[in-house]
């Protein structure tokens, strides 16, 4: 791979270069979600990390439709967590 060089010249950019550095920060944090949000579906854990019972049933619709959401949003902007 090339290399890349992200400049930004003002305080007034300081957001746009932490953003761009922050990319695979975001990334992970967007995976883990998911994960979490497949969990649920597909197991039926709860959501709650400190919680190990099992999830209602409005808990796993309520993900598995945030989590179609999600794959839909990530879709729009040509993103993947894979």
């Amino acid at each position: 791979m090339g290399k890349i060089i992200l400049e930004f010249d003002s305080e007034e950019e300081a957001n746009d270069a932490r953003a761009a550095l922050d990319g695979t920060k975001w990334k992970a944090a967007m995976w883990e979600l998911d994960q979490k949000l497949r969990s649920v579906v597909k197991y039926g854990s709860s959501i709650c990390a400190n919680e190990t019972g099992e999830a209602s049933e409005l808990e796993v619709e309520a993900c598995e439709k945030i989590r179609e959401y999600l794959r839909s949003l990530l879709h729009e902007y040509e993103l993947n967590l894979d």
